[in-house]
């Protein structure tokens, strides 16, 4: 099976969250999707943390080699349909990209946001839990 996996997955497993184990076990043997964007997301989240000095600068490129070694294959989306995504539940643009990855690929989503869980169920979007 195909997964949408988004940022928080990624960044939980790379920066050994409680999740991380729960994670692993929902992934193993599945197919990781994402739209182009999850590397800048990634990487921008973890910039952040190290501006907001809970990860050091060292911590931080410890977590993105992590991370650019759990294979997700990047699939397009349709921006535009993802902007449609983002105006009707009024989340930001990079949220609604993961949403409509998974529905132009028919595809689970896997998040630990727990907005994005409400609109992808509203969106008729399977979880994986």
């Amino acid at each position: 099976m195909q997964i949408v996996a988004d940022s928080s997955v990624l960044l939980a497993v790379a920066l050994n969250e409680p999740e991380k184990p729960r994670l692993i076990a929902a992934t193993t043997g599945h197919a990781l999707l994402a739209p182009p964007i999850l590397p800048f997301e990634i990487g921008n989240a973890l910039s952040a943390m190290v501006r907001r000095e809970v990860l050091s600068a060292a911590q931080a490129l410890a977590a993105w080699d992590v991370a650019q070694r759990i294979f997700v294959a990047l699939r397009d989306i349709d921006v535009r349909a993802a902007l449609g995504i983002a105006t009707r539940f009024r989340v930001y643009a990079y949220d609604a990209y993961f949403l409509e990855c998974a529905l132009r690929w028919r595809c689970p989503l896997l998040t630990l946001d727990r907005g994005m869980q409400r609109i992808a169920a509203q969106l008729s979007i399977s979880l994986v839990e």
